[in-house]
């Protein structure tokens, strides 16, 4: 029989992993796509995510899929500083991702307020790449007797969670692009401009926060990430990579689970899942893991999982 052992790595292990093994992040953003259920064209998300450890900043540039409440980390650039992001590192994000998929594989780019600006929108214009961006409530828009006013004016009179949707594009840092608004409880507005689809502005922009789930996921409500304290960016982006493929693993097993073994349960006061699927997953196999020795045929059956399709 055979005896059972508690499999641990040390910090030598951990050091020669990320001094000695090269990754290729291309191949594993081809091989992310080849495992995930989105199919193509794709709803991409583009969002920060940063945290400090000591005196360092670190600051991530993630490009992800939207898919289902969830996003699928995919391209991710380490910024040298702390604070938004420039034109050239997002055109640089977009362009790999156009070499390696083609942009006949977007439906739409979605971002926040940090990315906006004339030149940003030039590209995404010459690219062909559609777009759902918000603006800052201050940004000058073209009204409909063609003056510019801050964008807000253009919403101000609705009540909390009314929206509307001017009827023409109006003018948006040099581009003309319909404008769609909402005010929101606290008072603040959301802005959204896109290229076309009008009457769907707001519904595709609502995909953005997916990317807000997929940062809470490699954080504080999963890998926590934040806690290795590393702070080397070539360090940090194999770790990314190894978590990048752990998301996918771990929300393809909770699918899985979900629909042959162990539904997800509702609460009922609410009508909502209980957790994720993502969590889902990721608490069967932690399970298993910890417990390999009497798990092992569903430790087969889950790395299956990972065929690519």
């Amino acid at each position: 029989m055979l005896a059972r052992r508690k499999l641990t790595l040390s910090t030598r292990d951990y050091n020669v992993f990320f001094k000695e093994f090269e990754l290729n992040y291309d191949l594993i953003a081809k091989l992310i796509v080849s495992l995930i259920p989105a199919k193509p064209p794709w709803y991409l998300t583009i969002d920060r995510t940063n945290w400090k450890f000591g005196r360092v900043d670190i600051n991530i540039l993630v490009l992800g899929i939207a898919y289902e409440g969830i996003a699928f980390p995919l391209l991710w650039t380490l910024l040298s500083k702390a604070g938004n992001s420039n034109t050239e590192e997002r055109i640089a994000l977009m362009e790999r991702f156009i070499c390696l998929f083609g942009q006949d594989k977007i439906a739409y780019l979605l971002g926040d307020r940090e990315f906006r600006g004339k030149e940003w929108f030039d590209f995404l214009s010459d690219s062909r790449i559609k777009f759902c961006i918000r603006l800052q409530k201050n940004v000058l828009i073209e009204n409909s007797r063609g003056k510019l006013v801050s964008a807000f004016t253009l919403f101000r009179n609705l009540k909390a969670h009314q929206h509307r949707i001017l009827s023409t594009k109006r003018l948006v840092s040099g581009h003309k692009l319909y404008v769609a608004g909402t005010k929101l409880s606290n008072g603040d507005f959301l802005i959204v401009v896109s290229p076309d689809s009008p009457g769907n502005i707001l519904t595709n922009y609502a995909k953005r926060w997916e990317i807000e789930t997929l940062f809470g996921c490699l954080k504080s409500r999963g890998f926590r990430f934040e806690d290795t304290h590393l702070t080397e960016p070539e360090r940090i982006s194999k770790l990314l990579s190894l978590l990048a493929i752990t998301f996918v693993w771990a929300y393809l097993t909770g699918e899985w689970l979900s629909k042959n073994q162990k539904a997800i349960p509702f609460k009922k006061t609410i009508n909502r899942p209980l957790k994720s699927v993502f969590t889902h997953g990721l608490e069967h196999l932690r399970n298993i893991i910890l417990n390999l020795y009497e798990n092992f045929q569903s430790f087969i059956r889950v790395v299956k999982l990972l065929s690519c399709t």
